[in-house]
């Protein structure tokens, strides 16, 4: 009897080390926080140290699937038992804390073409009386990803709040958010035309950020880019330059935008022998906004106007009526070189 004890004692022994080894504390990474740490030692003694309570019942020790907080409220993992019944409820944002021990961590957003961004969890909290759950997972989901600023102005992620109303507006106040920008100068190379380059310094001197962006413009780089013929339909830059709020961008004064531009001579081949149509000589008695875009759009090669149209007021005839200045009908000779 005393050594069926004996040997009894011995395997408790032996075992001890073992079922220690199985029992150690488990931490989960939880991104930009410190990790939630499970103690198997404190959890076991209330359920008379039976593991078959969790495993595999709540947790495959085979698929080791780590549950998100949303499917923890639907009683997946921990939320099994912490309903608010047997014990806590995974959903009291209260609670949080009694799993997320230490301070939440501020985070970066890397913003392409501005400054970066940093969230700042303790600012945060500190205005919602320590609430995770009025930003987790309901507006903040991990799934979603990063928001662009036109999807945060329609009430995503940080727009939910920062709508004008509970907080600052995520339309024009850039400089809240993005520490230390500096919006660059745009450089535009149209074709067959100099190019144009947008001071971001100069507009926002007279404008908000929020005037453009995101109604005229998306917060995003290599867009399509719109035509005069789209500018002077109200369109991007037209949308301000339209005579009213800042000059015409079809009054004619092509340079103030194309520096340095001088149209040339432009050869039109043609049957009767080429044509060719002087900008400089015309520009001593005409603006652009004469004949662009109401006569002719801003697009090389355009439709080619026969003669018999021209002499019914298209293209050339629109002036060259024999009142405004000579009729197509009749010199040949001094357009084309025949």
């Amino acid at each position: 009897m005393q050594f069926r004890l004996a040997i009894l004692t011995l395997l408790i022994l032996c075992a001890l080390p073992v079922f220690a080894a199985e029992t150690k504390d488990i931490k989960f990474s939880v991104k930009n926080a410190d990790p939630v740490t499970f103690s198997h030692d404190f959890h076991l003694p209330k359920y008379n140290n039976n593991c078959k309570v969790c495993h595999n019942a709540i947790f495959n020790l085979k698929t080791r699937h780590h549950f998100t907080m949303a499917e923890m409220e639907k009683t997946k993992g921990c939320g099994a038992c912490h309903t608010g019944v047997k014990a806590f409820s995974v959903a009291d944002s209260k609670s949080c804390t009694r799993c997320h021990k230490g301070k939440p961590r501020n985070i970066d957003f890397k913003a392409k073409g501005a400054g970066d961004v940093v969230f700042s969890h303790a600012n945060h909290l500190d205005k919602l009386k320590g609430d995770c759950k009025a930003c987790h997972y309901k507006i903040i989901s991990a799934k979603e990803g990063h928001a662009t600023m036109a999807q945060m102005e329609k009430g995503k992620t940080c727009g939910a709040c920062h709508n004008g109303k509970k907080a600052f507006t995520v339309a024009g106040n850039c400089g809240n958010c993005h520490k230390g920008m500096k919006p660059r100068e745009i450089s535009f190379k149209p074709k067959g035309i100099n190019p144009v380059t947008f001071s971001h310094k100069f507009h926002t001197e007279a404008f908000a950020c929020k005037e453009c962006h995101t109604k005229v413009f998306p917060f995003k780089a290599g867009v399509v880019h719109n035509t005069m013929a789209d500018m002077a339909a109200g369109k991007a830059c037209g949308a301000c330059h339209n005579g009213k709020v800042a000059f015409s961008v079809v009054g004619g004064d092509c340079a103030k935008c194309h520096v340095g531009f001088k149209p040339g001579v432009i050869v039109l081949p043609t049957e009767g022998g080429e044509a060719k149509f002087s900008h400089p000589f015309h520009l001593e008695m005409f603006k652009c906004a004469d004949c662009h875009t109401k006569i002719f759009p801003f697009k090389a090669k355009a439709k080619m106007f026969t003669m018999a149209e021209m002499e019914k007021g298209k293209a050339c005839g629109a002036c060259h009526n024999g009142k405004e200045a000579f009729s197509v009908a009749g010199d040949c000779e001094k357009c084309h070189k025949m």
